[in-house]
């Protein structure tokens, strides 16, 4: 963990947007005058990504994500600072990129394996694996451009993951294939990591993010707001993106002050990695949980901890209604925090209404500790809802 994979040093990118096409022909010819609209895509970004971390991208549409990783894997420059990338790079940056669409399949995978460094004869031992995991049977022989969005990106992930990278870059790609591909292409992606490589990993799944990563940033306008433990950015982004407009600014202001609380990715990802395979007897001896149950009659009984309380709560802004008290009851009406298997339990909160709402419909959601989202259920029928409610 000592080692650093990419180091991003106070990098900005600046597009030029002119408002007719003619402007750019004009400017070549007078050269003194510009005639474009400075854009700044990236604004004074600095990153370290450490060998064998797994750093989750997050943030609105428009907010610098693919123009970042297009700058570190090379297929952009910067305007401003550099990039420093130890490592074989493998990048799914988008849909179909780097394949020619007149090409075969089969034609598309010896290019693409030579561009990322591959022999002709490493290409033809990898392609049976390649071609298996792809799964996209007599296509490998047509153009690729009578492919499906989906077997574009089956067939890009296989190339871009077969050749053992130092450092993956994931963009969002996965999220047009179906279930059973991404249940692989996650599989994949673990194996990657468990060997020791580096992933870059942006994605709109808030759950993927922190199943997935170890640490994550949160990016906005060009500019790179937070980086921090994946459940307290998911928690932020999902703040920002369900904020009026009028409060974007103080939420903004409110995600920068956390930058000056001291956070290391490295150090966090080796405290979890012990946390999680500690085994010693004495660690769960110790265990505040494990010393409150009790035993009767050979099952343990369920109660309430007042201390397991979420460490960052995530409270969006109100829009005429306040969630209050949310909590767990046995089926006699006792309150309970924590929960034995297999039991019944009912799921309470009580709504105030400061204006009147209509077709108002209620839902629950349970995520673990970590911020993974395990189930919920909601009323979404209309004939569910409550017609009008009253302040």
């Amino acid at each position: 963990m000592s080692e650093i994979a990419i180091s991003v040093n106070h990098v900005s990118k600046c597009f030029k947007r002119y408002r007719h096409p003619v402007d750019r022909l004009k400017e070549i010819f007078l050269p003194g005058k510009s005639l474009a609209h400075n854009f700044w895509a990236l604004r004074d970004i600095n990153l370290q990504v450490w060998k064998g971390q797994t750093l989750g991208v997050v943030g609105r549409n428009g907010s610098g994500k693919s123009t970042l990783l297009q700058i570190i894997v090379g297929t952009l420059t910067p305007t401003e600072g550099n990039v420093e990338v130890n490592g074989r790079v493998s990048a799914l940056l988008e849909l179909g990129s780097g394949f020619n669409p007149e090409f075969t399949g089969r034609q598309n995978v010896f290019f693409n394996g030579q561009l990322l460094g591959l022999t002709t004869q490493e290409i033809e031992k990898k392609f049976d694996d390649i071609l298996g995991f792809a799964d996209i049977g007599d296509f490998i022989d047509q153009p690729v451009k009578t492919y499906s969005s989906g077997m574009y990106v089956r067939l890009g992930f296989a190339v871009a993951t077969s050749v053992n990278p130092d450092i993956l870059i994931v963009d969002e790609a996965l999220s047009v294939g179906d279930e059973a591909f991404q249940r692989k292409c996650f599989s994949r992606i673990h194996e990657i990591k468990d060997r020791g490589g580096t992933i870059l990993f942006v994605s709109h799944s808030a759950p993927s993010i922190i199943q997935l990563c170890d640490s994550a940033l949160l990016m906005d306008r060009g500019e790179l707001l937070l980086e921090h433990t994946p459940k307290m950015i998911i928690s932020k982004y999902q703040k920002m993106i369900y904020a009026d407009a009028d409060q974007m600014a103080m939420i903004r202001d409110e995600i920068q002050h956390l930058r000056h609380q001291t956070y290391q990715p490295s150090e966090t990802i080796s405290e979890s990695f012990q946390t999680h395979n500690s085994t010693h007897p004495e660690a769960l001896e110790s265990s505040p949980s494990l010393q409150s149950l009790e035993s009767n009659n050979g099952h343990y009984k369920d109660y309430f901890d007042p201390k397991l309380v979420p460490d960052h709560p995530i409270k969006y802004p109100s829009r005429g209604a306040e969630i209050i008290e949310p909590h767990i009851t046995t089926l006699s009406g006792e309150k309970v925090n924590h929960l034995i298997a297999r039991n019944s339990y009912i799921y309470n909160y009580s709504v105030r209404f400061d204006k009147p709402a209509s077709h108002v419909r209620f839902g629950m959601l349970i995520k673990t500790v970590s911020g993974f989202e395990l189930a919920g259920a909601s009323f979404l029928a209309t004939s569910q809802s409550i017609k009008q409610i009253e302040p």
